[in-house]
């Protein structure tokens, strides 16, 4: 594995036009009501998460990808070009799960072809060592709960604030690394070291 890459962790999730129900306020005997189509349209989300392997300084990068339907591997081929051009020829070791778009014959070709990725495989039923699970969860707790838009772009807007909310925050980041038990070295990133 290459050390001075980054670490960047990928994974997908959805999302659609049914409201994400969550737990509210409101004035006592006025029951918050949530009206929508019942409209069953979905999008599929791709985040990637990116740590620097030796130079924290960097920062972590969060970069995002929304698409009508499901990933297949041609969209995920397209989603590593899009990654490809935001890592603008750094090293990356890219870390996934055992989707089969993520292993496929032709993903496999494709990525025998480029210079800067390296493919690592998380195990199997581990969800909990992605930390790309974190802003999914904090997506749909926070910018997504209660949404009832009546078009996917209105999904899409509220996804796009959630990450402008993730990468305008440098905490962010590094605590979903550490919620999941992993480390990069140096083991301590600058904004969460022991001393301060």
């Amino acid at each position: 594995m290459n050390t001075r890459a980054w670490i960047v962790f990928l994974d997908e999730s959805g999302v659609s036009l049914l409201p994400q129900i969550r737990r509210t306020y409101a004035p006592r005997g006025r029951t918050p009501l949530l009206r929508h189509r019942l409209n069953w349209k979905r999008a599929s989300m791709a985040g990637a998460l990116g740590y620097h392997s030796t130079d924290p300084e960097r920062g972590a990068r969060l970069c995002f990808h929304l698409k009508p339907g499901s990933y297949d591997t041609t969209a995920l081929i397209e989603v590593l070009e899009q990654m490809k051009a935001f890592y603008r020829g750094e090293q990356v070791v890219l870390v996934w799960d055992g989707l089969s778009a993520h292993w496929s014959r032709a993903m496999r070709a494709w990525v025998a072809e480029q210079d800067w990725l390296t493919l690592e495989r998380l195990p199997a039923y581990a969800p909990e060592l992605n930390p790309v699970e974190l802003p999914w969860s904090s997506l749909k707790k926070r910018e997504l709960a209660n949404l009832a838009g009546d078009h996917l772009a209105d999904v899409a807007d509220a996804t796009e604030q959630d990450i402008h909310r993730i990468n305008h925050n440098p905490q962010l980041p590094w605590s979903f690394l550490a919620h999941t038990g992993l480390t990069i070295h140096p083991a301590h990133p600058p904004n969460l070291r022991k001393d301060q």
